[in-house]
């Protein structure tokens, strides 16, 4: 499939997908979606590929928000297949079994706030603005908002950031727990490289078992999520990279992992 509104490349096992749509902020619509739900899908596919960075080109946006202009004479039933798409977009990304690092500069607003935090890690532009605008245009987040934000820093500061419908810093975002990272804004896309790199090279399997077990147990009660756990681990003694870790340990050297 070719890209109108993504670049997309591989290089030292990790894919960098960038949303390129600079006149409209790098909003998503729904061909946006399409593509990006094509591109996740290479990503799961290509066993080349052992981390995913998200980022928008340019330095004004990383996503903007949805396109209003798609959106705005959009009927009940119209906008509720166009959340749909989002949710399964959005989705995509978050149970890839593969590391996603959302790297943002410039405006995540609605749902560029909404797809960073679909993925596994947020770094952030020491420029970034975070946001979840909806309220202001008669609207609450359809693409998750509502639901991740409240689950990444609480409800009653979830409740004060939708309905009041301000924008806040990358510097307030990492306080709240949104992001990770912030990188003066020349640096970020070097620093994130950099860790990207460095998961690429850690067993890869092991990565994707600790995924299932963060991402699925999190809404268990607490016995049956330490089951999974207990299950996803036990999964591990399965591979090459664990073997090697392990007798790496005992000979006191950098182990080699291979990924199997």
């Amino acid at each position: 499939m070719e890209y109108k509104n993504l670049l997309f490349e591989v290089k030292d096992n990790v894919a960098l997908v960038q949303f390129n749509r600079p006149k409209a902020l790098n909003a998503m619509n729904s061909e946006t979606m399409g593509e990006l739900i094509d591109a996740v899908k290479r990503c799961g596919e290509d066993d080349n590929v052992k981390v995913v960075v998200l980022t928008g080109a340019g330095d004004r946006a990383f996503v903007a928000g949805a396109d209003i202009v798609e959106m705005q004479n959009l009927t009940p039933a119209e906008a509720l297949k166009f959340m749909e798409r989002g949710h399964e977009t959005y989705r995509a990304i978050e149970i890839l079994p593969k590391p996603v690092i959302a790297a943002i500069k410039g405006f995540a607003l609605g749902g560029g706030t909404e797809i960073s935090m679909s993925c596994d890690m947020r770094f952030a532009a020491d420029n970034a603005r975070f946001g979840q605008p909806e309220i202001l245009l008669g609207l609450i987040p359809g693409w998750g908002g509502t639901q991740r934000l409240t689950r990444l820093i609480g409800i009653g500061r979830a409740k004060e950031f939708i309905m009041g419908g301000e924008q806040i810093s990358a510097q307030r975002a990492y306080e709240l727990g949104l992001v990770n990272r912030i990188y003066p804004a020349d640096q970020l896309m070097e620093e994130t490289m950099k860790f990207a790199k460095k998961l690429a090279g850690m067993p890869g399997f092991a990565i994707k078992m600790a995924k299932h077990a963060i991402n699925f147990g999190y809404e268990l009660p607490l016995d049956p999520a330490n089951r999974l756990e207990m299950e996803c681990c036990a999964q591990c003694f399965s591979t090459q990279d664990q073997k090697e870790g392990m007798k790496a340990f005992v000979e006191k050297r950098k182990a080699n992992f291979i990924g199997k």
